[in-house]
């Protein structure tokens, strides 16, 4: 996967605050929102729109944004807007908006929905940036990938830049392309160490310790892991995994049954069948 050149992307540029408003308050946007009030983003300057009074209340009383049940609000009260609804519903969503809606800039976490078909929903060329956060994103651990064509503004790059960082890392690709491989790579891939966890916690009872104690042994190793992955951005993951396994030792014997089950092959089917849904699903929205 490709990142886009330095000239492109925005990271080292700062943000200035602006009205910013999410249609749809489900847990990404909840996640993003807490996120950028954490961060000191205004709260007044930050709102959602959404059929249910109930979640906006949540996100009203806890954070003290602005909130509406009518989406024509978030384009009256601000030039950014954030499609942060169910893909299936998007283009219900969008044919209902107001015709100011052509004027304004948007940044998506519709999953599946390319730039080209958000802009047909709008009716209108406008500027959109689509963005794949995952669900760790949840607990500030999150990885995003986003994409723009070459014509949208910086400004609303580092917009989007912004408002995913709050909820973890982010990587700019150059080809829309590369955000299926970002959903394969990061989107789904918390469920394949969520499943990895299953089968390890499954037989750690098996050999006869309790649930609890077999959960606490694979979550923290897990975690430990993930955390060692990331403090050592020079170290390759080979040599991590290399430093672990002692010749003729335990970790040598478990390492040889997984390349006797062909792990390496296994894993790469699986993400290839995620890239190749996310592009069946793009495809057929």
């Amino acid at each position: 996967m490709s990142q886009v050149s330095a000239g492109t992307t925005p990271h080292s540029t700062q943000f200035t605050h602006e009205n910013i408003a999410f249609i749809g308050a489900g847990n990404m946007t909840s996640a993003i929102i807490r996120g950028m009030v954490k961060a000191g983003y205004p709260a007044n300057m930050l709102m959602a729109t959404n059929p249910s009074q109930e979640k906006l209340d949540v996100l009203a009383n806890d954070l003290g944004i602005m909130t509406a049940t009518d989406n024509a609000a978030a384009l009256d009260f601000a030039e950014t807007i954030v499609l942060a609804v169910k893909p299936q519903i998007l283009a219900d969503m969008c044919a209902a908006l107001p015709e100011s809606k052509q004027d304004k800039s948007y940044i998506s976490i519709a999953a599946g929905v390319s730039v080209a078909r958000i802009q047909e929903m709008l009716d209108a060329p406008v500027q959109v940036v689509r963005t794949m956060p995952n669900t760790p994103s949840a607990i500030g651990m999150g990885m995003t990938g986003l994409y723009a064509q070459n014509n949208t503004s910086t400004d609303l790059r580092i917009c989007a830049e912004y408002c995913l960082k709050q909820v973890g890392e982010t990587l700019w690709v150059t080809h829309e392309d590369d955000i299926n491989t970002v959903i394969a790579a990061a989107g789904s891939s918390p469920a394949y160490l969520f499943m990895f966890a299953e089968a390890m916690q499954t037989k750690t009872q098996e050999l006869g310790l309790t649930e609890q104690d077999a959960k606490l042994l694979v979550a923290q190793a897990l975690a430990g892991a993930g955390k060692m992955l990331l403090e050592n951005p020079d170290t390759d993951f080979a040599t991590l995994r290399s430093n672990v396994t002692s010749k003729g030792g335990t970790t040598a014997a478990a390492i040889a049954s997984f390349h006797t089950a062909n792990l390496a092959d296994i894993i790469a089917d699986a993400m290839q069948a995620a890239v190749d849904r996310a592009r069946e699903m793009q495809a057929n929205i």
